[in-house]
């Protein structure tokens, strides 16, 4: 929790409320486990997929 007390202290999330700072806390939170889903699922099915670049 010191972590993110010190985070919230020296960003520019210092002077929101708390609620907003949670809000954008999840949202990071949202889109990194996102993101690491996306890359798991890249992994584990990438050979399998039919992915194509372009028009």
């Amino acid at each position: 929790m010191d972590v993110l007390n010190e985070i919230y202290q020296k960003s520019a999330l210092g002077i929101l409320p708390e609620p907003i700072k949670s809000f954008i806390l999840f949202i990071f939170s949202a889109i990194v486990i996102l993101l690491a889903t996306m890359l798991y699922v890249l992994l584990k099915h990438g050979l399998y997929l039919n992915i194509q670049f372009g028009y």
